[in-house]
């Protein structure tokens, strides 16, 4: 018996301090970060040179996007190695904090933000911009979680339900008022907690279905952009110069890119065709650059983490971890698909960035902060 538990004890102390992890999750993530940086650069660096040889005050910098993502993909791996080395558990006295700041920034955004493109969505600290929008889905992952994990049986009813849909609705309509398919993101995720959790599955089917119709119905006819979005989805080369532009310049990049692609950095379509080519539109400038097989490359390492962060939620030690974990991972498997689905003309266009690869600061570094939560919630696995 004393054997026994000193075995059990060794095991223990190898899980805390050697450090479990799923290391294909780990992979997956440093290859995807990887992948990224590459093509951010490589589908920015002409329109850059171009925009900066037109000042001839300032000297062309190519290496402007690739040494930001680079700096950003950095600061991401340090906080997501911190994460990691995080014990999750102690998170729960966090997310009331996490929360209630995401609600200031996003507060904040609309009363001081920056405007670009149309909408208010950053904030401007000088040296870096900070986009609330981003930290509001780790905050909304992370307290509802908490809340359902902590007060499960007092939740347990239509009514408590309610509460935590009252949560989640003060970030969505902030983030809805100049962001609304973030706000429909951050709405997915805290639906899917919910109907995790719900023993009223039927319910909670026909009330999420309800809303969610009429969230996208409002989405796309409140607002005359909006609108014109869903009739360039419906026949992109109805308006070819303005509103079907974008979507017909992505179509002509990922046909042209065959099985193999033209090469890395030839693409034609970023060339000025596809604007801000690095951002919501890199998806097709890698079916462009890299053909069907690199594209399936990318697809393929998003479906393992996918899998992999499945298993992680269905094998957490405890049930906050495997509602984090679960959350972690629809937010970045709706993000794909959407991303892909935008890209092919699938759905009606919106801005939604694919994870690890579209340039951008907050939300890589927010990215693999969840991906550190999630390698630390792997660590303490029942397996």
């Amino acid at each position: 018996m004393e054997t026994v538990a000193r075995k059990q004890k060794i095991g223990k102390r190898s899980v805390l301090f050697v450090g479990n992890y799923d290391y294909i999750t780990f992979t997956c993530v440093i290859l995807l970060v990887l992948i990224g940086v590459v093509m951010v650069f490589s589908s920015s660096y002409y329109e850059e040179a171009v925009k900066l040889l037109k000042n001839s005050q300032t000297p062309p910098n190519v290496f402007k996007y690739l040494i930001r993502q680079g700096v950003f993909a950095s600061i991401g791996f340090c906080c997501m190695a911190l994460a990691a080395n995080f014990n999750y558990r102690y998170l729960k006295k966090f997310t009331l904090g996490i929360y209630g700041a995401a609600i200031f920034l996003l507060v904040l955004v609309l009363l001081i933000g920056k405007t670009a493109g149309g909408s208010t969505r950053w904030i401007n600290l000088g040296f870096f911009q900070i986009q609330p929008s981003e930290i509001a889905k780790l905050a909304v992952i992370l307290h509802i979680s908490y809340l359902l994990a902590t007060y499960r049986k007092t939740l347990k009813t239509i009514w408590g339900y309610a509460f935590i849909g009252a949560i989640l609705l003060a970030p969505v309509l902030l983030i809805g008022v100049e962001n609304g398919s973030t706000a429909l993101i951050v709405a997915i995720i805290g639906a899917a907690l919910i109907f995790i959790m719900s023993p009223h599955t039927v319910m909670i089917l026909i009330g999420g279905g309800a809303v969610f119709a009429a969230g996208v119905a409002f989405l796309f006819f409140a607002a005359g952009f909006r609108m014109a979005r869903f009739a360039a989805w419906l026949d992109p080369f109805s308006d070819p110069v303005n509103t079907g532009y974008q979507i017909i310049q992505s179509l002509y990049a990922i046909s042209s890119g065959g099985l193999f692609g033209l090469g890395l950095g030839r693409s034609r379509q970023k060339l000025g065709f596809i604007p801000e080519a690095q951002n919501d539109m890199i998806f097709s400038i890698i079916c462009e650059e890299l053909g069907f097989f690199g594209a399936a490359l990318i697809l393929l390492l998003f479906g393992i983490f996918i899998w992999r962060g499945i298993k992680i939620a269905l094998n957490a030690s405890d049930l906050f971890g495997s509602l984090i974990a679960s959350g972690i991972v629809v937010v970045i498997a709706v993000q794909v698909i959407i991303n892909v689905a935008v890209a092919t003309n699938s759905i009606p266009n919106t801005g939604i960035p694919l994870p690890f690869i579209s340039y951008g600061g907050t939300a890589l570094i927010v990215f693999m902060t969840m991906c550190g939560i999630l390698l630390n919630i792997s660590r303490y696995s029942k397996e």
